[in-house]
């Protein structure tokens, strides 16, 4: 299946400013509303359902024998015309 990017924004930011951005995140799942993300002219708004997909994934990039780069993702997903999706039934720790 083809994918589109509606958006997509990467800049260097401080621990506590990326903090910040979960914790909004975090509110507004909690809340049950719409996550707006805005940079510069570019805006989306989406709605997650009250049960999307959450897929975490820590990933490092680049050479097996050289130093690479590390991530840490998170994704939340669903589908487009559903209210919800059904997940695995592994529970998730993060410490």
């Amino acid at each position: 299946m083809p994918e589109e990017v509606l958006f997509k924004s990467e800049s260097s930011q401080s621990r506590d400013e990326i903090a910040s951005y979960l914790r909004n995140v975090a509110e507004k799942l909690e809340q049950g509303g719409s996550i707006t993300l805005k940079a510069g002219s570019e805006s989306v708004t989406m709605e997650p359902p009250a049960r999307p997909t959450f897929e975490v994934k820590a990933e490092r990039e680049g050479p097996v024998d050289g130093p690479g780069e590390l991530s840490i993702e998170f994704e939340l997903e669903w589908d487009e015309h559903s209210e919800g999706a059904a997940g695995g039934s592994d529970s998730l720790e993060i410490e």
